[in-house]
Order: structure tokens, then C-alpha cells, then sequence
């Protein structure tokens, strides 16, 4: 039998604590070699623009393998529909049966600032200070709430280009106890922020390496998976210590990196280190207070299938979601 969550399932469940816990202890298993992560095979068909991305991983020690499809539509933002969609689905770690289908929404904006919560407790100054957040849509409040678990934050500044967005994010902020400044420009977060969050599907660079300041870690979240977009220009990466989620995911699907890469900015070997290397301490990450840190995420399906175990065992726990049987 195979539970079916839709996302107000999943909704009721999910819990960022939780996310920011098991993503690190997917990290981890990916560093240990205890999880799986297959090469990403994306593709588009003749005359659309959606880009499917079948993201398939397994977690031994979680009991835990499936697939998540993702699709990125930028033409859906015209349709007033979300340019990214996804679905889950979980096998059962014993008998391989679909043990799980899940709507995939919240699933990624969870363990999407999870994993930056789990780069920032490793790679940002741990004094905390100003957040900056770049985009103040859901990412921006899930930023918010991961962000906050793992960093005292006493000072929050954003800027969008829609003052409508702005405004429902000031007032989402404000009824958890959050006060945030709207800022006129980029370049006024980029300049304050100690930790900064990039959460804009952008082709071109909106934030300029040139405003970093010293000790600043950066979050690189928002740039879909194509590797002609970017948010950081090539200062940007190059000044910092890049920490990836996955060296071959970035490689395939990151202008962040792949673009600088191309111009001969940089070398592979300025972002051939992951973030389980460093959450594992295999490999070191931080070397000093004024150091420069980047996370560039692209995403993982090992984060999805902790995020998604996670969810099923609590939706079952609580009597959530339809069961049927697939194979009647």
C-alpha cells in the first residue's frame, strides 16, 4: 500500500528543526559514502521551455531510496503558476514497493534552507548579526525561520523588486516577532549583511563580489538549475571560499560557478569542496574571522529523501493522507 500527502499534509507535519537535522545527517551520510547520489539526467523537449529534472538518491543507514521530479517552467510565472513543481516518491527500503507519493512544495522549501541553515552553523562567524535577504518570497520566510535556528540574528534587511512582495514579507516577519528593514537597493543589504541569502531565480548577477565585507557568508540559493544563470558575478566567487552541496551537481547545473569557470575566472579546484566534507570536519572549512564564506546550493535529492521519510513517518503517526494500493 502506498500513503498518498498532499501538501497540506505535509504542511501539518513539517517542522524546520527537524529539516535542519536530518539534511545534515544526509550530508554527512554523503560525505561518509553511506548515501547515494546519482548524476542528474535534465532535459527539455522540442519547443517548451520546461526542464525536467528527475532527482533520484538512497540513504543506508535512513532506509531510505526514491525520486523526486522536478520541473522548472520559467513561462509558469506569466500563468501565475510556480515556475518550479515536484512530487516525491519513497520505496520501501525492505521490499522496494512505493512505499510514499508526496507533493513536493514544502519539501524543498524546507530542506532548501535547511541545507543553508547547516552552511551557515559551519561556515558563518559564529557572532551571528545582520541577515540580508536578497528575494522575499516563500524562500525568504523559510531563510528566516532556518537561519534565525542556527545564528542569533538581531538585525534583518531585504529587498525586492516588488514593494507588494516586500510588504506581505515585512508583515509575515512581523506576526513571528520579526522586525525587517526594506532596503532601496542590493547593494544596501550586501554592504551590512554578515550573512546573506540570494533567493532570485536571476539569469544575470544581481549582487557584485565588489560590496562583500570581510567575514561575510553568503548563501547562493535562488539561481534555477541552468547553468546560464546566476545571482553572484565572478568577484563575488572569486573572493570567497565556495562550498558546494555536490562537486558534479555543480559542475552539470551551477552558472554560479560554471559561468566564472568558463571566463577562467576560476579553477575546479575553487569549488571541489562539499558541505559534508566540512559538517563532517574531514575537511576544514572557515580559516579565520575576515575569511569570505559561499555556500552555493543547488539542491540534492538526499536532502528530499530525508526531508520526505521525516514527513511520512509523522503523517502516519497522526493518521494523515490516503492510503491505496497501486498494483489493484
Amino acid at each position: 500500500m502506498t500513503i498518498v500527502l498532499t501538501r497540506s499534509d505535509v504542511a501539518e507535519v513539517i517542522d524546520m528543526t527537524d529539516v535542519i537535522e536530518v539534511v545534515e545527517q544526509a550530508h554527512l551520510a554523503l560525505a561518509s559514502g553511506d548515501a547515494i547520489q546519482p548524476e542528474r539526467a535534465a532535459f527539455e523537449l522540442k519547443g517548451s521551455d520546461v526542464l525536467y529534472v528527475p532527482m533520484v538518491a538512497g540513504i543506508g543507514s535512513m532506509e531510505v531510496g526514491g525520486v523526486k521530479l522536478m520541473t522548472d517552467t520559467p513561462s509558469n510565472r506569466a500563468r501565475g503558476l510556480p515556475a518550479q513543481q515536484s512530487a516525491i516518491l519513497l520505496a520501501d527500503g525492505t521490499t522496494g514497493a512505493p512505499k510514499a507519493l508526496i507533493d513536493g512544495g514544502i519539501v524543498t522549501r524546507f530542506r532548501t534552507a535547511a541545507a543553508s541553515a547547516v552552511a551557515t552553523r559551519h561556515l558563518a562567524n559564529p557572532s551571528g548579526g545582520c541577515l540580508g535577504l536578497i528575494g522575499a518570497g516563500g524562500q525568504a520566510r523559510a531563510h528566516l525561520e532556518a537561519i534565525r535556528l542556527v545564528r542569533p540574528v538581531d538585525r534583518v534587511l531585504v529587498w525586492t523588486r516588488s514593494s507588494a512582495t516586500a510588504a506581505g514579507f515585512v508583515e509575515h516577519a512581523r506576526q513571528t516577532g520579526v522586525h525587517v528593514e526594506v532596503a532601496d537597493s542590493v547593494e544596501d543589504v550586501v554592504s551590512q549583511a554578515d550573512i546573506l541569502c540570494t533567493l532570485t531565480p536571476s539569469r544575470e548577477p544581481l549582487v557584485s563580489g565588489a560590496w562583500f565585507r570581510p567575514g561575510l557568508h553568503v548563501n547562493a540559493v535562488g539561481a534555477p538549475p541552468r547553468v546560464d544563470h546566476r545571482e553572484i558575478d565572478s568577484e563575488g566567487i572569486r573572493r570567497s571560499l565556495v562550498v558546494v552541496d555536490r562537486v558534479d551537481v555543480a559542475r552539470q547545473e551551477s552558472g554560479d560557478v560554471m559561468i566564472p569557470f568558463a571566463n577562467g575566472d576560476i579553477g575546479y579546484d575553487h569549488f571541489d569542496l562539499e558541505l559534508g566534507e566540512v559538517a563532517s570536519g574531514s575537511r576544514p572549512g572557515r580559516s579565520s574571522p575576515d575569511q569570505i564564506t559561499l555556500y552555493n546550493s543547488v539542491g540534492l535529492a538526499i536532502q528530499d529523501m530525508a526531508t520526505a521519510r521525516m514527513v511520512v513517518e509523522k503523517a502516519l503517526l497522526k493518521g494523515l493522507g490516503r492510503t491505496i494500493d497501486l498494483g489493484s
